[in-house]
């Protein structure tokens, strides 16, 4: 027991006739761990990137609704009365007629 756990703190298991194997998987372990490395870096980078869209789209939104709601305050009659009065125009007071055209067939 002793002496495997030298061979092996030795690396003789890397120089033995058999090597070979042993090296095959050493070198395939380490593939597949720069694999995994990646990979785990690049859905890192995916999950900051939809964070940082998900807050751009928060943004738009909320400008969105505020631009909005100052076009409906601007639309509003008694805005557009007011902006009216400071220049001398004041609304009507008799009511608008509807007229009606006929088509001749």
């Amino acid at each position: 027991m002793k002496q495997s756990i030298y061979s092996i703190l030795k690396g003789k298991f890397l120089v033995s006739d058999d090597s070979f194997k042993n090296w095959r998987i050493i070198i395939f372990i380490s593939v597949l761990a720069i694999i995994m490395i990646a990979s785990s870096h690049s859905a890192d980078k995916k999950v900051h990137e939809i964070a940082q869209l998900n807050n751009e789209v928060k943004e738009w939104r909320s400008a969105f609704v505020d631009g909005r709601s100052k076009l409906m305050r601007l639309k509003m009659e008694s805005a557009l009365v007011e902006k009216m009065a400071k220049k001398g125009i004041a609304p009507s007071v008799i009511p608008p007629k509807k007229i009606k055209v006929k088509t001749q067939e």
